[in-house]
């Protein structure tokens, strides 16, 4: 059987935290703009993999999983098409992957035989590693086995990855699985390349009906809704301990093309479009030293070598590039509020943060982008006041519409309904002051700029 229906389940979660301080628990690594596209235009990794999937056909067949506080940053960098599956809250990978094969179970209507693709969203590769996964489908009907897996032929010893161990003997383009070893050290590496062991790349296919039953079997529902509505009941565990541990019947299929994880500042750097990005300088003798900045003043790199630069608002990272895989356990503990955000609509950046006796004060600079607006929405616990520094927009506050145009200033007091859409793209310094400054005090009426503005009591003649 050929490749006919195959679904994909793109994973996209995480905080990133090995690429702190650039990603935070709103912003994780997949969103950073550091990659060169075929224009030379800087590019993320989601980007990247959503193109190649398009390049391959998979696009229009793949529904991404990711947790509902990185929603609106996809939909700014890949749009409206794909189909998106939220989880409410991060549970790890089993979890997530359950409630994408709940949705394809009971709300696609699949059958359960359809086989189902699971790829990470961050895998550096050429588009032959896609024709690769669409290969899945077919190792899946001729094997009969419970999983299929794609190793990667290694190039050499290396202690960074999970190794796939196969047992000896060809079946076709596919082997069995014997055992896993997890991030061996170097002469275990060598050791499990003479036995032809694989590098895990973390793509994996199955038959919906597998996971399906595995749900069944732990008492879990397999309604998309029901699973939705007990999701913070579910354990926190990853796919591999919950199902890959416990599966007696897995294959690999070898890839032998360029694979690489940009998980971490050293492998990230290897692939940027540029060693420098942002303001500032690095000096010549500052060899194979990266620096990425995002802040408003200049960084000067002098006389430091194998290192990288990072600084943005969360704060400033200077590291060798050796030692740089450590920063996720250096930052253990530091759960900050995200002081930078990718929305559907721009993005934000928190200038300063003040609490004077539980009375909170945030300082933010937002940009709308162009045709862009927010939703309508109030507050019920903290005050704003917008300082328009840039471009045009339509204001609606309280069911009135007015024009707002750089220099204007306006005051939104507790429970007063407001929304902007922004004619020419709008910057707003904008400053909240309350008792509690949290997303959850952000009580959305409408989405609609159409309905939003139908309901108005005056129009203003707005030109563009």
């Amino acid at each position: 059987m050929g490749y006919k229906r195959m679904r994909v389940i793109l994973l996209s979660g995480g905080s990133g935290k090995r690429l702190w301080p650039l990603s935070n628990d709103a912003r994780s690594k997949q969103f950073l703009k550091v990659l060169s596209n075929d224009e030379s235009q800087l590019e993320s990794m989601v980007q990247r993999v959503y193109k190649q999937l398009k390049n391959v056909k998979l696009h229009d067949k793949t529904s991404l999983a990711t947790s509902k506080a990185q929603v609106e940053m996809i939909r700014n960098q890949i749009g409206n098409d794909v189909n998106i599956i939220a989880e409410p809250s991060r549970r790890d990978t089993f979890p997530a992957i359950a409630l994408a094969a709940s949705y394809l179970y009971s709300k696609e209507k699949l059958p359960e035989d359809e086989v189902v693709a699971v790829l990470p969203v961050d895998p550096y590769v050429e588009d032959s590693f896609f024709e690769k996964v669409k290969e899945l489908e077919s190792i899946i009907h001729k094997s009969h086995a419970d999983l299929a897996l794609i190793g990667i032929n290694p190039t050499y010893p290396s202690e960074k990855y999970g190794y796939i161990v196969p047992e000896e003997g060809v079946e076709e383009n596919y082997k069995k699985v014997s055992r896993f070893t997890e991030k061996p050290n170097e002469t275990l590496a060598k050791e499990l390349l003479t036995k032809q062991a694989m590098w895990n790349s973390g793509v994996f296919g199955f038959k919906l009906g597998y996971i399906i039953s595995i749900l069944q079997e732990k008492g879990y529902p397999t309604d998309y809704e029901q699973l939705m509505d007990s999701y913070n009941q579910l354990e926190k565990i990853s796919f591999d301990y919950a199902v890959v541990e416990s599966a007696s019947n897995i294959v690999v299929t070898s890839y032998n093309g360029f694979w690489k994880d940009l998980g971490t500042w050293n492998t990230l750097t290897e692939e940027m479009a540029t060693r420098q990005i942002g303001e500032g300088r690095v000096s010549d003798s500052s060899e194979n030293t990266h620096m990425i900045n995002e802040l408003g003043i200049p960084v000067s790199v002098l006389g430091i070598k194998d290192a990288v630069v990072a600084a943005s608002p969360d704060g400033i990272l200077v590291a060798s590039k050796e030692e740089s895989p450590k920063i996720k356990e250096l930052m253990s503990g530091h759960d900050a509020m995200p002081m930078y955000e990718e929305r559907y609509w721009g993005n934000y950046k928190v200038l300063d943060y003040s609490n004077f006796s539980g009375h909170q004060v945030i300082t933010r600079h937002v940009k709308i982008n162009t045709g862009k607006h927010l939703s309508y929405q109030y507050h019920k616990y903290r005050k704003e006041n917008w300082t328009i520094i840039k471009g045009e927009g339509i204001m609606i506050i309280d069911d009135n519409i007015q024009v707002v145009r750089q220099g204007d200033v306006v005051q939104i007091n507790e429970e007063q309904k407001h929304a902007i859409k922004a004619i020419k793209e709008l910057e707003i310094i904008e400053v909240q002051q309350g008792i509690n400054l949290v997303e959850a005090d952000v009580y959305r009426i409408q989405e609609d700029w159409e309905k939003m503005e139908s309901n108005c009591f005056s129009r203003a003649q707005v030109s563009i």
